[in-house]
């Protein structure tokens, strides 16, 4: 999708929402974190700015921002805690763009408005105990039954599953073929019978940002929930998600970093070790050197990414070249921020030592660091023996 809204126009939208983060989220971080939840005044706020729906298309009520400028508030989002962006993540990325790319104008029609005003909050309901970052190996089943659907199965680690209005989910309709692999995906509404959501995950990190399993048990939906008409579409929609949704979850680390690196150098120059501030010593200053460099590093590398994204040069290794990049970057840049704040950088109610335990989880979600790497170094083999056999 390319944006919908002019440079001026993004420049306002961007100030307004660093100011929001900064002023208004910033200071109740550790409400949150004690509360595991997010203010309701602060969601009526986030609502009330369009983020949403910042990444769905105005005919539908949204935005219309395109993956360049996404990248440019994910970073402002990253900045804090990752439980804000949590509640509307799903909407605009792998659950959102699900109905966006894919899903027919009545299916649109039904959902779209409804997901850019908050009022319901999207759940992608792709990961099963055996089918994390390979969604081949699904094995929630859909079966028709006439005009009908029935959905047997469970997921796991569902973000936003006890809030969410409505699942998309991925089911196998038949074993992978000649014909297609079989996963369709489908729009459930959380109220269906036989849906039912699991108590809210334990985490790390992240409080605030809920988690849960969601059991399908005999769920019955009409014909009209097939997303796109299509039973092949299921595989595509998650690739095309997925793809999307790492690039904008490299820019959350590089938000991430840019905070770390903010809180180290504050407390760099006001602590002192034998009357001396602590930013004086040149470790501590290699230390911070790096935590920039790899800010500066990560932010061109998303930039970069966004923009072969939105052109269509490079959906596929760009997108997980910077992720893993950015988010093994960002927890490096934790561990060191933690190190530079000294035993206090151990102690609850620091930024740092939540950030810490946040950031953990980038590398493992829209595909682990190791996924990431089969894909790039994949597509780098396979584009090679094509060109060397093009040239024979």
């Amino acid at each position: 999708m390319t944006s919908e809204v002019g440079a001026e126009d993004f420049a306002d939208i961007l100030s307004a929402t660093r100011e929001y983060v900064r002023t208004v989220v910033v200071p109740r971080e550790q409400e949150i974190a004690d509360a595991d939840a997010v203010p309701e005044d602060i969601r009526a706020g986030l609502a009330a700015m369009g983020l949403f729906g910042y990444a769905i298309p105005q005919q539908w009520g949204g935005l219309g921002l395109d993956l360049r400028q996404d990248v440019e508030l994910a970073m402002e989002f990253g900045y804090t805690t990752l439980a804000m962006r949590s509640l509307f993540g799903t909407n605009n990325g792998i659950a959102g763009q699900v109905l966006v790319n894919y899903g027919t104008d009545e299916q649109k029609a039904q959902w779209l408005e409804a997901i850019v005003s908050g009022e319901v909050i999207a759940s992608f309901a792709l990961t099963e105990d055996g089918a994390g970052s390979n969604p081949a190996g699904l094995s929630t089943k859909a079966v028709r039954d006439r005009d009908d659907w029935v959905i047997d199965g469970a997921k796991r680690f569902i973000t936003n599953a006890p809030v969410a209005g409505l699942f998309v989910v991925f089911a196998r309709t038949r074993p992978a073929d000649s014909g297609g692999t079989g996963i369709a995906v489908f729009l459930v509404p959380a109220d269906t019978p036989g849906v039912s959501v699991g108590p809210r995950d334990r985490k790390m990190g992240q409080e605030g940002a809920w988690t849960a399993e969601v059991s399908l048990d005999g769920v019955r939906v009409p014909g009209s929930a097939l997303v796109g008409g299509d039973e092949d579409a299921g595989y595509r929609a998650a690739m095309t998600s997925l793809a999307r949704g790492r690039v904008h979850i490299a820019a959350l680390a590089v938000g991430a970093a840019q905070r770390v690196l903010d809180e180290a150098l504050a407390h760099a120059v006001v602590t002192t070790q034998g009357g001396t501030p602590i930013g004086d010593f040149q470790l501590v200053q290699a230390m911070l050197a790096e935590i920039q460099t790899g800010v500066m590093a990560g932010r061109a590398l998303v930039r970069e990414a966004a923009e072969a994204y939105v052109s269509g040069s490079d959906r596929r290794i760009a997108p997980s070249a910077a992720k893993l990049y950015c988010t093994e970057m960002v927890g490096r840049a934790a561990d060191l921020g933690v190190q530079i704040h000294g035993g206090s950088g151990y102690m609850r109610g620091v930024p740092v030592e939540r950030i810490y335990r946040d950031v953990r989880l980038l590398r493992l979600y829209e595909g682990t660091s190791e996924i990431q790497k089969l894909i790039i170094g994949g597509g780098l083999v396979r584009a090679q023996a094509a060109r060397t056999s093009g040239s024979q």
